[in-house]
């Protein structure tokens, strides 16, 4: 069977290296796993008890709908039931709104070292993705976002995703530039602005605003948020569209019915209600990047400050050659070389003792693998 040169030559995100896996390959008893941005403490007890108390009904179908969790999401966010949309992950509602509003030849646009979710879900519909390079400094150039879509109108660029803050680099953007961005680029309805904000509440820049905060005065800003990482439930994949009603009424037309299960749904109600677990997570995050902050810097390896829930740093070597020296001595992080960044690593803020265990192993590897000269 026959399959499009789109598909054909799709490369498939490449998830962190398991825990188990590592084990097992390097016949270890202790690993670490600073490598996917999850969040250290394990869901909140809340959210374990109500999942507790509700396993007893999954043999019955999820409510289609998720009215108490759009509830819950409108009530503690402040936006109205009609502007809230959820789906299997912010993943599924990547795809869907590229499926939805670019056909094939269209693009998008994003930053260099974004995401590589879009290029995957764009490529996969077979629509172009165009790119605009990071600043010196990593952080995503938004008038280089708006220059380049005005300069080539022939690219059909339908969807502008910017990655606030981004992952892998960390950086955010906000300020002024954010604004001018805006007025040139807001309320347009040839082109659609989708602020992925998975690690908002990780954010101590004073100059960022969340799209939450502007999304409803333009009508083609959209926002991504996630269970995955402040509220710790990666495993039950549960993402959030703010948008507004027209796009949410085509979004609705698309998803697959019954997208989110319902231990997810009842698992974010009971997380947006506990304000105590989300500062704890808040807390630790801090404290770990400030401990990295210090220790990288003792190291003499370059870092940029975070605002996510993760560093990147430069180990001024080969980093596939430091990652498989941190695997044997249990530690796993993230390589970047797809990123553009082939000398980096991406370290997740784990508990204390964990990062302590990774800041040792780094350590013992500057030793034993030389510098590139």
């Amino acid at each position: 069977m026959k399959v499009s040169a789109e598909i054909l030559n799709l490369v498939p995100y490449k998830t962190g290296k398991p825990i188990a896996e590592t084990k097992r390959e390097y016949g270890l008893t202790e690993v670490y796993k600073l490598a996917s941005n999850e969040n250290p403490l394990g869901p909140s007890p809340q959210v374990i008890t109500a999942i507790k108390n509700a396993l007893d009904q999954q043999h019955l179908y999820p409510d289609p709908s998720c009215h108490d969790l759009i509830q819950k999401i409108s009530e503690k966010w402040n936006v109205p039931t009609t502007q809230v949309g959820v789906g299997n992950g912010s993943n599924e509602i990547i795809d869907l709104l590229i499926r939805i509003f670019c056909e094939p030849g269209d693009a998008v646009l994003t930053s260099q070292a974004a995401f590589v979710a879009y290029q995957v879900c764009a490529q996969a519909a077979r629509v172009k993705v165009r790119t605009v390079d990071l600043r010196p400094d990593l952080t995503m150039d938004l008038k280089g976002f708006a220059d380049h879509f005005f300069r080539n109108p022939s690219a059909k660029i339908r969807l502008i995703f910017i990655p606030n803050p981004n992952n892998p680099t960390g950086t955010s953007v906000g300020g002024s530039e954010l604004d001018d961005f805006l007025v040139r680029l807001g309320n347009r309805d040839d082109v659609l602005l989708v602020f992925d904000e998975a690690y908002t509440e990780y954010v101590r820049n004073p100059e960022f605003k969340a799209a939450a905060q502007f999304y409803q005065k333009y009508t083609n800003v959209l926002v991504l948020k996630t269970f995955s990482k402040v509220y710790g439930m990666a495993g039950l994949r549960l993402g959030v569209l703010l948008a507004p009603e027209y796009v949410l009424e085509f979004y609705n037309r698309v998803r697959n019915p019954f997208n989110v299960n319902d231990l997810a749904q009842i698992a974010a109600v009971a997380a947006l209600d506990d304000d105590a677990y989300r500062a704890e997570s808040q807390k630790i995050t801090w404290e770990g990047l400030d401990y990295f902050y210090s220790e990288l810097t003792r190291l003499n390896l370059p870092f940029y400050k975070s605002d996510g829930n993760f560093i990147l740093f430069d180990t001024k070597r080969n980093a596939q050659t430091c990652f498989v020296n941190l695997l044997k001595k249990g530690i796993i992080l993230r390589p970047v070389a797809n990123y553009g960044f082939p000398n980096y690593l991406r370290m997740t803020v784990g508990k204390a003792f964990e990062n302590k265990k990774a800041i040792e192993a780094i350590e013992k590897m500057l030793a034993e693998i030389p510098e590139i000269s």
